[in-house]
């Protein structure tokens, strides 16, 4: 399918091939709720803790003897039901990670691009350079284009990627991914996406050689 493309001044320019397998295909929701929830749960630090009766300070020793007080019995003070005593089944360090296959992650990528082209939401823009990485450079380039929708996100080639995402990380409402180094969660919540017309074509390349597979 063929796309517009525009220059930084938010016009027409040209047309680009838009590849169906990657941009044009049917989301499949599910997968992509799937490798949005495998991101977050790789992000969990799973430090939460708490001690047990074993952990807590605190003396031993039964506080009174077993029988003819009149009370409770208790055989620590660390008890769980007393104040300042070990937590019963409290959270203790784990690891959230677990691996997504690498087929499904792809799938959720092409689905999420298919899904905002569909939707108009998605924008390729003619090749630009970032010279020095300011601010005030990135801010320039794309405010005529959003027309103040604060969410967007950039997909760029490697080679101008770095100094992107170093002109934009002062801006809360800009992402900046290479096009090999996706994020399913930051692409799905993005109101919008600008594609370069380099990343276009290293897009198209790259899920062309895995249809050969």
């Amino acid at each position: 399918m063929k796309a517009k493309v525009i220059d930084i001044k938010g016009k027409e320019n040209n047309q680009i091939e838009l590849n169906d397998y990657v941009f044009n295909i049917e989301p499949n929701r599910d997968v992509i709720y799937e490798a949005i929830k495998n991101e977050l749960a790789n992000k969990r630090q799973g430090t939460a803790s708490t001690k047990t009766k074993g952990e807590v300070r605190g003396s031993g020793i039964k506080p009174w003897r077993q029988k003819g007080t009149g009370r409770a019995r208790v055989g620590t003070r660390r008890n769980p039901v007393w104040t300042g005593g070990g937590v019963v089944f409290g959270p203790k360090p784990r690891d959230y990670s677990y691996s997504l296959p690498k087929k499904v992650k792809r799938l959720a990528i092409r689905s999420i691009l298919s899904l905002k082209n569909k939707n108009g939401k998605l924008k390729v823009i003619e090749n630009f350079k970032v010279e020095n990485g300011k601010t005030k450079e990135i801010k320039s380039i794309f405010s005529p284009i959003l027309n103040d929708e604060k969410s967007a996100l950039i997909l760029s080639n490697n080679d101008n990627a770095t100094l992107i995402k170093r002109a934009g990380r002062n801006l809360p409402w800009l992402k900046c991914f290479s096009f090999n180094r996706l994020s399913a969660h930051a692409l799905f919540y993005s109101k919008n996406i600008t594609v370069t017309e380099e990343a276009v074509n290293e897009l198209n390349n790259f899920f062309k050689k895995e249809t050969k597979k």
